[in-house]
């Protein structure tokens, strides 16, 4: 596919509707090359169609085939390795589409490429642990969050399945769990999502709900409490990849948290062991003691 095609795809894709004649101007060539270039387009499957009469011209179909990348070996090289990076992250959102993608990429590389992605493949790989859901739901909240638009669902935590209407605020990926913050009345409550489901679009829309990236940019306006902790230099290396306790200075991480967030925080602190120290408050320092005992009676024996 020549240049002149290329620009070609992408100028129609601007979805306005555009005569052979002014296509022809645009591009300095006869209006039979515009009609030529435009026919091998619609054979290779670019959804052109004509209008006919005075106002008539051409326009693409909304659903239409994006125009191909023009990458260099190293982008071409890096690209198909994201893709198989987000293979390894589960329930990812349209996540159908990346067995697909990765195939019908690969397979419009050039034959000395494709040799060398498969040499790439003995040599790297992702190591990631997660939950497996059955019948993921991130597509339709991500689609909701964007409408601001309630949803419906069943819930599964600790004091057992409840019905729940919320209007998702977005969602995101850490350590193996996607989390969705949504608004319920004047509140923003945190779920799992891979422990919604039943999940239902419901008809009310919500313009007042932020965006995901205008809540995390919100400040914190419940009351919190300042907890410090003291990590070891082993723990101190793990926080720097934990986005709770990045912020680990001199072995010392300082910061506010609501009372109401310290379980989730104890249970968090758990997995570094012996590697990190609660100093302040004495609440938190406290459930985390209860945790860690808990743990213990499993193996006390009468």
């Amino acid at each position: 596919m020549n240049n002149r095609k290329l620009a070609l795809m992408r100028l129609m894709d601007s979805r306005k509707k555009f005569t052979a004649r002014e296509l022809a101007e645009r591009f300095q060539v006869s209006i039979r090359t515009i009609q030529r270039d435009l026919n091998d387009l619609q054979e290779l499957g670019f959804p052109l169609y004509t209008e006919v009469g005075v106002n008539g011209g051409y326009r693409v179909l909304p659903n239409r085939i994006l125009p191909p990348l023009q990458l260099t070996q190293h982008e071409a090289l890096g690209l198909f390795m994201m893709i198989e990076y987000l293979e390894n992250v589960p329930d990812f959102p349209y996540g159908s589409i990346r067995g697909h993608l990765a195939e019908e990429y690969y397979s419009t590389l050039p034959q000395d490429v494709q040799d060398l992605i498969t040499r790439m493949r003995q040599h790297i790989t992702f190591l990631q642990h997660h939950a497996v859901q059955a019948g993921a739901v991130t597509t339709e909240i991500l689609g909701a969050a964007v409408d601001k638009r309630e949803i419906e669902f069943i819930y599964h935590s600790r004091q057992g399945h409840k019905k729940v209407q919320v209007v998702p605020i977005g969602i995101y990926y850490d350590h193996g769990y996607w989390y969705m913050p949504a608004q319920r009345k004047d509140r923003v409550l945190l779920y799992r999502v891979d422990r919604m489901q039943e999940l239902v679009m419901r008809d009310s829309i919500d313009e007042s709900v932020p965006s995901l990236q205008e809540w995390l940019n919100l400040k914190e306006n419940r009351e919190s409490a300042e907890v410090v902790l003291q990590f070891t230099d082993f723990g101190a290396r793990l926080a720097g990849s934990d986005v709770l306790f990045k912020s680990v200075e001199d072995n010392e991480w300082r910061g506010l948290v609501p009372p109401e967030e310290f379980p989730f925080t104890a249970r968090k602190l758990l997995s570094y062991g012996p590697e990190v120290k609660v100093i302040e408050p004495l609440e938190l320092q406290q459930q985390v003691r209860e945790m860690l005992e808990r743990s213990l009676d499993q193996y006390n024996t009468l």
